[in-house]
C-alpha cells in the first residue's frame, strides 16, 4: 500500500456523501462507500487488494472504531429509556423466536448450515442507523422510547450472539473470550466511572482543552486498542471489544468534546477506510457462479422486516417496525469475520450484505411513513 492508493481509497470515500447528499431518502453513508469499494476492488477493477496487509490492518483499525462508535450510540443512561425497558426486551424477544424458525428455514432451504447466523441477523437492530432516523425525523412519545429499547437490546444481544454462532465449532473458546472482553470492559467502566465522580476527568479535560492535549480520545483510544489486542488473543472479533467499550463509555456519559474527536476520526478518514476495504473484499462475481444467493440476500432482508413488522401483534405500528429492522453493524460484522475464519460459502458474504440493503430500504420507508404522519405514534404517550 503506498500513497496512491490511499489518495484512490480517500477519494473513494466521498461517494458516501455524495450518494447520501438528498436528506429525505435517508440512505446511510457507508452504502456509497461500499459500492465504491465494490467498483474498484475484487469485483470490478481491482486496482483495490484488501489481502494488503497495511490496507487489512487499517480496515481492521476502523472497524474496531466503527463498532466502538456503535456501543457510544446505546441510550443506556437516558431514564426514560430504561421505563420502556419491559415492553421493548418482549419485543426483542418473540422477533428473536421469530428469527429463530426464520433463520433455520432459510438455512435448510439454501443448505448452507447456517441458520443460527441467519437467525441472529434478522433479529438484529442497528441503535447506529435507527437513532439518527429518529432524532432527523423529530419522532417521540412512548412507542418510539419502547422502540429505542428495543433497539438497543436487540443491537446488544446479537453483538454477544454473533461470535458464538458463526462458528459454533469453537463456541465454547468464543464464550470464554467474550467473558474476558467483558469483563475486562467492566473494569473500564468502573474505572471511568470512578474518574468522573472523584473530578479527576473534569480537572484534566480543563487542562487539555485549555492547551490542545486531547487527553481523552488518547485514552479512549489506548483503551480499544487495548480491549481489541485482549480480544485477538482471546480469539474474539475486535467487534465485541469496540462495541463493549463503547457501551461502558455511554453508560460513564461520553464526552461531547470526545464525541466530536471521535467522530472526526472516524466518519473522517477510519470508517470509510474501512467500508471501501469490506467493499473491496465483496465479489459479487460469485454470484454469476451462485445465483440462487441473491435470493437468499433478499430472503434475510424480507425476513427480518416481516418479523418486527409482526410486532404490530404487540401493538407496535409498522412504520416503526420497519425502523426497527435495520441493520448494518452486525452484517458487516458476520461478512468480516466469517471471511477471516473461512466459513462463509463463496457469495455467501454479498448475499448477507444484500440483506441488510434491504432493510435499510424498508427503514427509510417507515421513517418517510413516519415523517408524513400516516400513523399516531407520535402523539402517543
Amino acid at each position: 500500500m503506498n500513497f496512491q492508493t490511499l489518495t484512490l481509497i480517500t477519494v473513494l470515500g466521498l461517494a458516501g456523501p455524495w450518494l447520501a447528499w438528498r436528506q429525505s431518502w435517508h440512505l446511510p453513508l457507508i452504502l456509497g462507500e461500499l459500492l465504491a469499494g465494490i467498483v474498484f476492488g475484487t469485483t470490478g477493477f481491482g486496482l483495490l487488494h484488501p489481502a494488503d496487509p497495511t490496507f487489512n490492518f487499517l480496515a481492521d483499525v476502523g472497524f474496531a472504531v466503527v463498532m466502538f462508535v456503535a456501543g457510544t450510540h446505546v441510550p443506556v443512561r437516558d431514564a426514560a429509556i430504561r421505563a420502556a425497558l419491559g415492553r421493548g426486551a418482549v419485543r426483542a424477544a418473540a422477533v428473536g423466536v421469530l428469527a429463530m424458525l426464520a433463520g433455520q428455514a432459510m438455512a435448510v432451504w439454501f443448505d448452507t448450515g447456517h441458520g443460527l447466523l441467519y437467525a441472529v441477523l434478522i433479529a438484529s437492530s442497528s441503535a447506529a442507523i435507527v437513532l439518527p432516523i429518529i432524532d432527523s425525523q423529530g419522532l417521540g412519545g412512548k412507542p418510539v422510547l419502547e422502540l429505542t429499547a428495543q433497539v438497543a437490546i436487540a443491537d446488544a444481544a446479537a453483538v454477544v450472539a454473533l461470535p458464538l454462532v458463526i462458528d459454533p465449532g469453537n463456541a465454547g473458546r468464543a464464550a470464554v473470550g467474550a467473558l474476558l472482553v467483558a469483563g475486562a470492559a467492566l473494569l473500564v467502566y468502573c474505572f471511568l466511572h470512578w474518574v468522573e465522580e472523584s473530578g479527576i476527568r473534569h480537572r484534566l479535560h480543563t487542562v487539555s482543552e485549555d492547551r490542545k492535549f486531547a487527553l481523552e480520545l488518547r485514552v479512549s483510544l489506548a483503551l480499544l486498542f487495548a480491549l481489541g489486542a485482549l480480544a485477538t488473543r482471546s480469539h474474539v472479533s475486535i467487534m465485541l471489544a469496540g462495541f463493549a467499550l463503547g457501551l461502558a463509555v455511554a453508560a460513564v456519559g461520553e464526552p461531547r468534546r470526545v464525541a466530536k474527536q471521535l467522530f472526526a476520526l472516524s466518519d473522517g478518514f477510519l470508517a470509510p477506510l474501512f467500508f471501501v476495504w469490506l467493499g473491496a473484499r465483496l465479489n459479487l462475481r460469485e454470484f454469476g457462479d451462485h445465483p440462487y444467493l441473491i435470493l437468499l440476500g433478499l430472503a434475510l432482508g424480507a425476513g427480518a422486516v416481516l418479523a418486527h413488522a409482526l410486532m404490530r401483534c404487540l401493538g407496535q405500528p409498522v412504520p416503526l417496525g420497519a425502523i426497527a429492522s435495520a441493520q448494518i453493524g452486525v452484517p458487516v460484522a458476520a461478512v468480516t469475520v466469517g471471511t477471516q475464519l473461512h466459513v462463509l460459502k463463496p457469495g455467501e458474504p454479498a448475499a448477507l450484505m444484500l440483506g441488510a440493503l434491504v432493510t435499510i430500504a424498508a427503514a427509510a420507508w417507515g421513517a418517510r411513513s413516519a415523517a408524513r404522519g400516516t400513523t399516531d405514534f407520535a402523539r402517543r404517550g
